[in-house]
């Protein structure tokens, strides 16, 4: 017997609570660290008794945590295991560890895995540059797609439809090199398209650049993106590309959607298929 109303009136209540738990989740993960019960409630347009009330069921399960001092909430460390959950299931990330080591080895630099989530780019893996530097790990980070030269190889594979919901999804400078104009960010693409490579010149971070290929699946999707990533003066010297790197990047996403099961990818422009 159900109890559920004719209209799902208490099915739908569920549903709601859920939607809003994930909502408060997603906003302490957002940068917004840690939050009072008012604050919650009012980014998220919420009854101030609903907001208490659904971050102590979450506070509950750990997935988080109020500060005895503040009184702030911060996510819990239930969300730490559910994302080594997320990251040790994922195919790419498992299938690119031994080609990321090798590449960073093979070209002294500091290499990421990337995927697409939402308009922004999340770090899946990231080998250090093998020296002794001290460097900060980034597995977890997220970056908008246009101003990394990950997000710019996934782009260009990318269905015409997707690629172009991208371009429109407000484009936000992150240094005075980054490109925020749709058009031109188009024109890229088809460029990348065709070389198979991206390039990303001190768009994210003043003095760093990135240079990046796509990774294909057995399906011929662009899954994501492999690439390496450092000061621009090695990777970008007198401002030319390395060829060394460039070659061992290619490379490397060749065997890397290999072992994801693509075929021999050919570059036909935009949204080129395997």
């Amino acid at each position: 017997m159900s109890l559920a109303t004719p209209d799902g009136g208490p099915r739908r209540a569920t549903i709601q609570s859920v939607e809003r738990a994930a909502r408060i989740l997603k906003l302490l993960g957002a940068g917004s660290w840690r939050l009072g019960v008012t604050e919650v409630a009012e980014r998220l347009g919420l009854a101030k008794g609903t907001a208490y009330g659904l971050l102590r069921t979450l506070e509950a399960q750990e997935l988080v945590e109020q500060d005895p001092e503040t009184g702030k909430y911060r996510l819990g460390p239930a969300m730490l295991q559910l994302g080594n959950a997320f990251l040790d299931n994922h195919e790419l990330r498992a299938r690119s560890l031994l080609w990321a080591d090798s590449l960073a080895s093979r070209g002294a630099e500091a290499v990421r895995v990337g995927v697409l989530h939402g308009s922004n780019v999340l770090i899946v893996h990231h080998v250090f540059r093998p020296d002794n530097s001290v460097q900060i790990l980034e597995v977890g980070a997220s970056i908008p797609w246009h101003a990394c030269a990950l997000g710019k190889a996934i782009a260009a594979y990318l269905p015409d439809a997707q690629r172009r919901s991208l371009l429109d999804s407000g484009l936000v400078p992150l240094t005075g090199r980054t490109v925020t104009d749709p058009a031109t960010l188009e024109e890229s693409l088809a460029t990348v398209a065709t070389a198979g490579v991206a390039l990303e010149d001190q768009e994210a971070i003043v003095g760093e650049a990135e240079i990046a290929a796509p990774v294909f699946d057995d399906m011929g999707h662009s899954v994501g993106a492999i690439g390496v990533v450092g000061p621009v003066e090695r990777l970008v010297p007198d401002g030319r590309v390395s060829a060394t790197l460039l070659a061992a990047v290619r490379e490397t996403s060749r065997g890397l959607s290999r072992d994801m099961g693509a075929g021999r990818v050919r570059s036909r422009g935009p949204a080129a298929r395997p």
